[in-house]
Order: C-alpha cells, then sequence, then structure tokens
C-alpha cells in the first residue's frame, strides 16, 4: 500500500464514540494502512455528544465558509479537525449546527429515530466530497462504513460523476449488521430527485429502510466487504449475487492481512 491515498468516510470512529464493529474498524483500517506506508484521511460526522474540548477539535476555517443545499435549502458546512493520539492520523468532521450540534448521534433520549436522518446523510456525502476537492487530494480508494455514509457512493457515481478528482478512485462499502428499525423519512427520495439523480439509481429508496440504503451504496460501489458476521439474510443474498469483488467476514485479529490484499489485488487492480 505504499503511497496509496485511502479516504475512509464513517458515521463513527473511536475514539471519538463507543466502540463497536464500525466505529472500532474505521479506527483500525486506517491505522493499518498508514503503519504500511500508505497516506489516510478519515471522515466522520462531527455529532453533538463528542466532546470537543477532550478531543480538542479546532475548526478549519479554509476547509469552512461553503454553503451545501439540500433540498432547496443552504446549509453552511463546518469543518473541523482533530489527531488521533498516539497515532500519525487525523480526522475530519463535518458539522452543520442544524444537523449535528444535537447531543445525541440518530435518535432523541426516547430513542425515536431524528426525522432529518436522511437530509444529515445527505449533508455528510456531500459534505466529504467537497471537502475532499477543496483539499485537492485524489484517494485511490474510498471505503465507507455505516448507513449514515451510505449515500457516498450513490453522490459520487451520479452527482458528481465528472469530477477528475475522483476519475480513478475505487470505491468499497463495508456491510455491517447495524443498521436502524423502520425507515428514514419517506421524502427522502424527492430530496435526492432534487439533486437531479436518475429515479432508476435510486429505486430502492421508495421504501429508505436500512437494507435498501445499502443496496443502494452496494450498487454504486466497486467492491464490498462484509464486516459483521452475520449480516440481513436479504443483503447477504444480494451480495452473493454480485458480479464485483466480496471479502468475507474477517474478525479484528484477523483482518490486516486480508483487507491489504483485497486493496491490492481485487480493488486496485
Amino acid at each position: 500500500m505504499k503511497d496509496k491515498r485511502v479516504l475512509y468516510v464513517s458515521s463513527e470512529v473511536i475514539p471519538y464514540l463507543p466502540e463497536t464493529e464500525i466505529s472500532s474498524m474505521s479506527f483500525e483500517a486506517p491505522r493499518m494502512v498508514n503503519n504500511n506506508g500508505g497516506q489516510i484521511r478519515i471522515f466522520m460526522p462531527r455529532y453533538g455528544n463528542i466532546n470537543e474540548r477532550r478531543h480538542q477539535l479546532h475548526e478549519v476555517i479554509r476547509l469552512s465558509g461553503m454553503n451545501l443545499v439540500i433540498n432547496d435549502l443552504d446549509m453552511p458546512l463546518i469543518i473541523k479537525v482533530a489527531s488521533i493520539p498516539k497515532e500519525r492520523m487525523q480526522v475530519y468532521f463535518i458539522d452543520n449546527e442544524d444537523y449535528f450540534k444535537r447531543k445525541a448521534t440518530f435518535a432523541d433520549e426516547d430513542g425515536k429515530f431524528y426525522s432529518d436522518n436522511d437530509e444529515r446523510a445527505i449533508f455528510f456525502a456531500k459534505g466529504v466530497i467537497e471537502t475532499v476537492k477543496k483539499l485537492n487530494w485524489s484517494p485511490d480508494i474510498i471505503h465507507v462504513h455505516g448507513w449514515l455514509a451510505s449515500f457516498l457512493p450513490l453522490y459520487l457515481r451520479n452527482y458528481y460523476g465528472n469530477e477528475p478528482l475522483f476519475e480513478n478512485s475505487k470505491i468499497v462499502t463495508s456491510v455491517y449488521n447495524q443498521g436502524f428499525d423502520g425507515t428514514l423519512n419517506m421524502g427522502a427520495i424527492d430530496k435526492i430527485r432534487y439533486d437531479a439523480i436518475d429515479d432508476e439509481a435510486i429505486e430502492e429508496l421508495e421504501l429508505p429502510n436500512y437494507v435498501n440504503l445499502m443496496k443502494i451504496a452496494i450498487k454504486n460501489s466497486d467492491a464490498i466487504i462484509v464486516g459483521s458476521k452475520e449480516i440481513p439474510e436479504e443483503l447477504e443474498e444480494y451480495i452473493n449475487n454480485l458480479d464485483k469483488p466480496v471479502l468475507k467476514y474477517h474478525n479484528m485479529d484477523e483482518f490486516s492481512h486480508a483487507y491489504l490484499d483485497f486493496y491490492e489485488t481485487k480493488v486496485l487492480q
């Protein structure tokens, strides 16, 4: 992986959020690439339950200040950055007062799913891509983790399809058994249509549940990694019928060699 550039886009990363399969792998995979001579960038949302003082987040003025249009509304994009202690790794945080200031990740104190999680996911996808453009950093691989990041492959392939910076980037999506019950806002498909993305590309979002969000991400990816020992049966069947590289599940103790080999021989070939 020497000198290869890998962009990690995740809904959660330790040490900023509690340990889960997603947050752990979103830390361990970039560390592995970093230790093997690759270059990495990590992006995640700046949820309100992340302690900015403790983790020493600070705003990057030269990257902030842009407005992203979400469903006909101008939403300011704020970029913050922090360094993971004892690691030579920086994390970029996508922030917006309306979408990410609340003191939780996906649901309120009563466990009620936020009604604008669809808009937050669209904002996150666009925010990552626009920031990477500002950095003028062309990734060889873009590795996506978690459903809140699942619109990124869709937007990269359809909305930013002619962007030269990503012309040779390969997209890898990890699929986990860490989703959500019910659906996103049923108007999610219309908000994506607003960005002139064809209906054929988003037909699954007529029912915006976890399985269909991941199908959209998988469809727009070049390769898939199974990130959990068990995933929803419908997704497992969908992945088994794919004509693209798939890496089966590897646990935290044995993933390193498998991921490196997959990146080098299946994704970058």
